[in-house]
């Protein structure tokens, strides 16, 4: 399964989503900082299942239609920054999917994450972090869950490693970093929760008109490793 996650700095690089969709023959594509009422329903070979209403800064979560069925889709509200409160972008900070998989007679959930900006702290981050996985475990008990999208985490991962951990779900990095906006500001943001996936390779994709660079994240059904509430 081949999975893409791109936070598009303000929907500036929307334009890049086509191509990325077809260049790398994704299954499910994850965006964050969308314009939603722009994106297409459809895009190559992937069809829109869910996009958030009510962010400035948007989410949405494509899929290929021809493999995977939707059983559900939501969006959630999880615990505010001082930011969410001042300036907005948004209240639903993640959209999950449980899909069926046709191929494999199997369902799981997908789900695209956005964290609060480096102005809140790690520790409210941990708080949205594993907020969202039971919320995601709701929807999708005792089957593979993945989440990709912008974690705001560059700093300090080994503890957020270590209690995801402790939840049954692994953390993936890239092989590269995936924010570069200065010079001086750089490193892994964007990254992969997972659940009952074999995460085989998580690769940065070059540089487009965002701040963030694209990731694709390949990952295989790990059943035995699936954990529950």
């Amino acid at each position: 399964m081949r999975v893409l996650s791109y936070n598009l700095r303000n929907n500036s690089a929307s334009g890049e989503l086509a191509a990325l969709t077809d260049d790398f023959d994704a299954d499910i594509f994850c965006v964050q900082e969308a314009d939603t009422a722009s994106l297409p329903s459809t895009m190559g070979h992937l069809t829109m299942s869910h996009a958030t209403t009510e962010n400035r800064l948007g989410l949405a979560l494509y899929y290929r239609a021809e493999r995977f069925s939707v059983e559900d889709s939501t969006t959630f509200t999880l615990k505010k920054s001082m930011h969410d409160r001042v300036m907005s972008p948004g209240t639903q900070r993640l959209l999950g999917a449980r899909l069926l998989d046709r191929q494999t007679d199997r369902s799981f959930v997908a789900a695209s994450f956005h964290a609060a900006p480096l102005t809140a702290s790690n520790s409210l981050r941990r708080t949205q972090i594993t907020a969202a996985h039971e919320e995601l475990q709701r929807i999708g008990v005792d089957i593979p869950i993945l989440m990709v999208g912008d974690f705001n985490y560059p700093l300090f991962q080994n503890k957020l490693r270590a209690g995801i951990k402790d939840s049954g779900y692994e953390l993936s990095l890239s092989d590269s970093v995936t924010y570069m906006r200065y010079k001086w500001v750089r490193g892994h943001f964007d990254f992969v929760t997972s659940n009952g996936f074999r995460i085989d390779e998580v690769k940065t994709l070059p540089q487009g008109d965002s701040d963030h660079l694209p990731i694709l994240v390949k990952a295989e059904y790990d059943m035995a490793e699936v954990v529950g509430d």
